[in-house]
């Protein structure tokens, strides 16, 4: 048997398109007849691009995701003056910040945060109509709705960081404000207005759960990977019919860590590992300032924080300000 596989490779075929299930020729009515290969896209999944099936759902998300980013992009080319090459030198600093405070939850001005009102609407659009086509879709092929729910988990984190937070802080000014740099910075400011995001105990379950995806998904495709010279990435297969590909891995696992996760158990292992990330972060989030005002203390009035005495530098509630004037 020649070895054709590594790490890096897989043999790539290329022939007639694949329509989807459908042969009697809907199928490549209703999603048009553009399809080809990519040898490219082949090194790291399947070979064929196309065809593509919108719908009213996709081409509305479509049309109103571009409406977003236009305006956000021709906002933060004016703010340099239109110039081309400072937008581009300048792109990661630029951003389109939402309302000032003094506007609440009002529709303000265009010049301050009106034009981040209306972008956000238009992605919002965008976003929800693309949800609505991941069950629409999956409705229509007869599968679980398990895509529908994934992506939900993301939008949950997605509203209430431009959504839900805002209303119940009765500020549109708690939004996150768009662009590369800047909402980093937003998100160092959070933490730092409300002591330390790390002692969100909703935090913690979010990067234990986002790691524990890493880990799962890595742990998994590398298995898979390992077992394709015997069969073992067409799992259907193996899951009905159980083959030396499942028995090698299986085994391999079951030396590793004395036990083994099925063929379908592996998927809803990782399945809940990431969804859980963006749902325990929103909580965390939405928490934060509406119920909570400082997550380093509530960490110590729960003992999941020390108590300094000022020997380290800091006074009970972790301030610094205490301790220079201490020292003057």
């Amino acid at each position: 048997m020649i070895e054709y596989q590594n790490i890096f490779t897989q043999v790539q075929v290329q022939g007639a398109p694949e329509w989807g299930m459908d042969d009697s020729g809907k199928a490549k009515a209703e999603r048009g007849t553009w399809a080809r290969f990519s040898t490219l896209v082949g090194w790291i999944g399947n070979a064929q691009l196309g065809p593509v099936y919108l719908g009213w759902t996709g081409l509305l998300s479509i049309l109103t995701g571009i409406l977003a980013l236009n305006i956000i992009g021709i906002n933060m080319l004016a703010q340099v003056g239109w110039s081309i090459p400072e937008f581009l030198r300048q792109g990661f600093w630029l951003a389109l910040e939402p309302p000032s405070p003094e506007y609440g939850l009002t529709i303000p001005p265009l010049y301050d945060g009106g034009w981040y009102i209306i972008a956000s609407f238009f992605l919002l659009v965008s976003v929800m109509t693309w949800l609505l086509r991941s069950y629409l879709l999956a409705a229509e092929h007869k599968m679980g709705k398990h895509v529908f729910w994934a992506f939900a988990s993301a939008v949950w984190l997605f509203l209430v960081l431009g959504l839900f937070r805002p209303i119940l802080m009765g500020s549109w000014s708690e939004a996150v404000p768009y662009g590369i740099f800047p909402h980093l910075d937003w998100t160092t400011a959070f933490s730092i207005r409300y002591g330390n995001l790390y002692y969100n105990p909703f935090h913690c379950l979010s990067i234990v759960f986002l790691y524990g995806s890493v880990l799962l998904f890595a742990m998994h495709g590398a298995t898979i990977l390992a077992v394709t010279r015997y069969g073992g990435d067409r799992e259907l297969e193996q899951i009905v019919d159980r083959g030396t590909a499942s028995e090698r891995a299986a085994l391999f696992w079951r030396w590793t860590m004395g036990f083994n996760a099925t063929m379908e158990g592996i998927h809803r292992w990782a399945w809940w590992f990431a969804v859980l990330t963006p749902i325990t972060g929103g909580i965390g989030i939405l928490l934060t300032g509406t119920v909570v005002d400082n997550w380093f203390i509530w960490a110590q009035e729960h003992h999941f924080a020390p108590m300094y005495d000022g020997s380290y530098g800091y006074d009970a509630y972790g301030s610094y300000e205490a301790f220079i004037g201490q020292e003057n």
